[in-house]
């Protein structure tokens, strides 16, 4: 059809003979007219299109163009009118008209589909074709009447005959009655007809695309007016709010028969196929244009309406999905509620409850009291702590996996439910955060209110900052042994995931501190290098005032070394020099740095009493004062026993005589308990009343390591009369002279106290009265600081900034602030305006 138009210049032809202009426009019509009806008929191989062009042309220049014009439109309409119309009318067959006269259409699709299909088709065809052989036609008669267009339709005052045409085959084809009788006209059908296909497709049906794109393609060529405004097109006008109002029944069922279903899974999976279909049959089937529009019923009549359900929807919604790993199915959840709302606010509320609700029974699991331990074995050792052979026969056991069993020798039961609640939060956000990546696109909204769920459940748990220390402090002993510096750099970076979300870091850090002085006066720590890793971490998370005091405490065991090492040279260059003299490594630390009971202070932070060494001992001490204090005048020394550590050589001679020497580690309290049975005769025994008086060592530490030296199985040092668990005032102890050990070096352990384990309620209770005197010390320096800059403040605005300050460190209670602000007033740092009351000053 391009090339039938495809002129780039209007050559006039040679001037005929004088006639009469009215002669000449009669024949010349006359033959036009018969030609152009040549063209429609498809006789036109034997016409001059120059010598018909020629006609046109001698027409218009005996000013006869717009007569012309009119004709030619007449011509065309009578064309349109009483051949092409009736061709393609008679290609309608009853079943279309049944089913636009509103027969039941459910039926048709589903008992007649086939026949109709095969009407629709065939009158599709044929309209198509007449629509072509239009296009072609009209294309041809242009090309011969392009002078006439030009002088006629240059102004604009009338529109091309190509134009006009097609406004005529819009009136005469499609906008015709089909039959007399009916008011239902072509394009009714047209409109029908294509619609029924599409539902066939939407049924699983194949259908003919091409045929109906070429339908499609006409509807778009077509205006409803001559000025032919994009706005205007059939397609547009008439065929597309019909099909949209027809998607929006379907999609409105569609969504009601999925939700019957009662799976999550399956709406998505099909939401989003149906989604895809449009797109394609938009692309190749109906007009790209379209697509946007769809979407947006599908949205509003599928997906928003159902989505809320469909996401709580109960064994198949986000809780199953979540329970379940089905990522693929997040992934189709969170894709169609993303269509419809850009928070994701459904999506987001269920996700968040069930980490809640998840985490919720991580802390319930953590906070249940521990199974009872399992009864003891029939083999195990005896009273005097010799090792007795089972009667079956079976070889003892290889002192090697003893030592093996001994260094894996478990924790506290409730300690191991602190880390079992830190590897189960932190399993839940690999999960979690799995599901974010893979699933949620890493959507930024979901990853809020992910954080912010985290944090909720675990600053629930009252024990949080507790249960996070105790993981770093048992990892830090034995935990990354084995692992390689990526593995020890994983497990720190866990750690410090879930410091981020709990509020109250100052309590961590009080129990950190406390855990970490265990690890480095009892040289627990299984790497230096992880140590200082993790306090690094620590700072670029929290910022460097976390960690001051900490940093302070590895300070002094530096200090301390070179201090240790400076004694023994000090002592070898002195007559003090003694070979039996016991070695000594002294570890000096800041009063104001180190947790209070490791520096030997009770709750009231009065020092214990000092602990009565023997005198070999106390002369080193004396020793090791003189030597310090001389390089540090007005210093003062305070001994913490508790915290201490010896290595000492025991003789233990057998009933037959034999004599066996062992090397025994014990506590520096377990080494003065000791050191009395060298001042008593074999055979004498000293009540826990005598041995408390001797040394002085507080009651419940002696317990303790009496417990270890006289009741647990494999230390039995000391022998207890009468045999039980617990220690009482009158029980009396001995040396155990029939002690054995597979072992040279024997490690003896002091009953676990609060080293490693949970804190019971009072002392729980005691901890949080340490913090809250402390956090009243933290509010007042922040409330001067700031007045001291602002100088004047409102009250409102003054608490804004002391909470903003102080929310990185923990969670101010908003009374005890108001407190502390009337406490600084009374002691005049600052005061009331007389007539602002709620706006306070600050006095240099």
């Amino acid at each position: 059809m391009a090339s039938m138009r495809a002129r780039n210049k209007i050559r006039a032809p040679r001037r005929s003979h004088a006639s009469t202009p009215t002669e000449d426009f009669d024949a010349i019509w006359k033959v036009l007219a018969s030609s152009l009806s040549g063209i429609h008929t498809k006789n036109a191989s034997s016409l001059s299109f120059e010598e018909l062009y020629r006609n046109a042309y001698r027409i218009v220049t005996l000013s006869r163009g717009l007569e012309l014009y009119e004709r030619v439109k007449a011509l065309e309409k009578d064309w349109l009118h009483n051949h092409v119309r009736s061709q393609v009318t008679d290609s309608i067959l009853p079943i279309l008209l049944r089913a636009e006269n509103g027969a039941d259409r459910g039926m048709l699709v589903q008992e007649q589909s086939n026949e109709r299909r095969a009407a629709a088709e065939r009158f599709l065809s044929v309209l198509k074709e007449t629509w072509q052989d239009h296009l072609v036609c009209m294309s041809m008669i242009t090309d011969v009447l392009m002078y006439m267009d030009r002088t006629v339709s240059g102004d604009r005052s009338n529109p091309s005959i190509f134009v006009v045409s097609m406004a005529l085959f819009r009136d005469n084809v499609l906008r015709v009655p089909v039959r007399p009788d009916l008011s239902i006209t072509v394009e009714h059908v047209l409109h029908s007809t294509i619609l029924f296909l599409v539902q066939l497709e939407r049924d699983g049906h194949m259908i003919d695309r091409p045929l109906i794109r070429h339908c499609v393609s006409m509807l778009e060529g077509l205006y409803e007016t001559v000025m032919e405004e994009e706005t205007s097109r059939l397609y547009i006008t008439t065929f597309e709010p019909l099909f949209l109002n027809a998607s929006q029944d379907f999609y409105r069922a569609e969504g009601a028969r999925l939700l019957e279903e009662g799976d999550a899974t399956t709406f998505c999976r099909q939401a989003l196929k149906r989604i895809a279909e449009e797109q394609e049959r938009c692309n190749v089937t109906l007009s790209a244009s379209t697509e946007p529009k769809i979407n947006q019923v599908i949205d509003k009549e599928l997906i928003l309406p159902n989505i809320g359900e469909v996401v709580r929807m109960e064994g198949t919604g986000v809780r199953h999905m979540l329970d379940q790993k089905q990522l693929d199915s997040l992934r189709d959840l969170y894709t169609l509620n993303a269509r419809v709302d850009e928070k994701k606010s459904v999506l987001t509320q269920e996700l968040s409850n069930r980490i809640i609700e998840l985490g919720h029974e991580i802390n319930t699991m953590s906070l249940a009291p521990p199974p009872p331990p399992p009864p003891p074995s029939a083999s195990g050792p005896t009273q005097n702590g010799d090792q007795a052979t089972p009667e079956n026969g079976k070889r003892p056991k290889d002192p090697k996996k003893e030592k093996n069993a001994e260094k894996e020798k478990p924790v506290n039961t409730q300690t191991v439910s602190a880390i079992k609640w830190v590897d189960e939060i932190l399993a839940l956000k690999r999960q979690i955060d799995n599901v974010w990546l893979h699933s949620f696109k890493s959507d930024q909204t979901l990853h809020k209110s992910i954080d912010d769920s985290f944090g909720e459940f675990i600053n629930r748990n009252t024990r949080s900052s507790e249960f996070l220390s105790l993981f770093f402090d048992e990892n830090l002993k034995k935990g990354i042994k084995g692992k390689t510096e990526d593995e020890v750099d994983a497990l720190l970076d866990n750690g410090i995931l879930l410091l981020r979300y709990i509020k109250d870091k100052d309590l961590f850090e009080t129990y950190y501190k406390k855990h970490l002085a265990r690890r480095l006066l009892m040289k627990k720590s299984a790497s230096m290098d992880a140590e200082r890793q993790m306090i690094s971490k620590m700072k670029m998370e929290v910022g460097n005032q976390f960690t001051q005091r900490i940093e302070s405490m590895f300070r002094d065991m530096a200090i301390s070394q070179d201090l240790t090492t400076s004694y023994k040279k000090y002592m070898s260059q002195t007559n003090a020099a003694d070979d039996d003299r016991p070695d000594l490594e002294v570890h000096v630390l800041t009063s104001t740095m180190w947790p209070m009971d490791v520096m030997g202070k009770n709750k009231d932070k009065a020092e214990a009493p000092p602990c009565v060494y023997p005198h070999q001992i106390k002369t080193l001490k004396e020793s090791f004062e003189r030597f310090y204090l001389d390089k540090h005048s007005g210093r003062q020394l305070s001994w913490q026993a508790a915290m201490g550590s010896a290595d000492i050589r025991a003789k233990f001679v057998r009933s037959n005589g034999k004599v066996q020497r062992y090397e025994l580690n014990v506590s520096t309290y377990m080494m003065v308990i000791l050191l009395l049975f060298n001042d008593i005769a074999d055979g004498e025994a000293l009540t826990f009343t005598q041995i408390q008086e001797r040394t002085q060592i507080p009651e419940n530490d002696l317990i303790r390591n009496l417990q270890s030296l006289a009741v647990a199985p494999k230390t039995r040092v000391l022998k207890k009369e009468p045999m039980s668990k617990d220690v009482k005032p009158t029980d009396r102890f001995s040396f155990n002279h029939e002690f054995q050990s597979p072992f040279v070096k024997v490690r003896i352990g002091v009953v676990a106290g609060n080293a490693n384990k949970v804190e019971s309620r009072g002392q729980r209770e005691e901890t949080e009265k340490k913090l809250n005197e402390e956090r009243r010390h933290i509010i007042e320096a922040a409330v001067v600081r700031i007045m001291k800059q602002r100088k004047r403040l409102t009250h409102l605005n003054l608490m804004n900034e002391v909470l903003a300050q102080l929310t990185s460190r923990f969670v101010p209670d908003v009374k005890m602030v108001k407190q502390r602000i009337d406490s600084l007033i009374d002691r005049e740092y600052l005061e009331r305006l007389g007539d602002e009351a709620s706006t306070y000053v600050y006095l240099a």
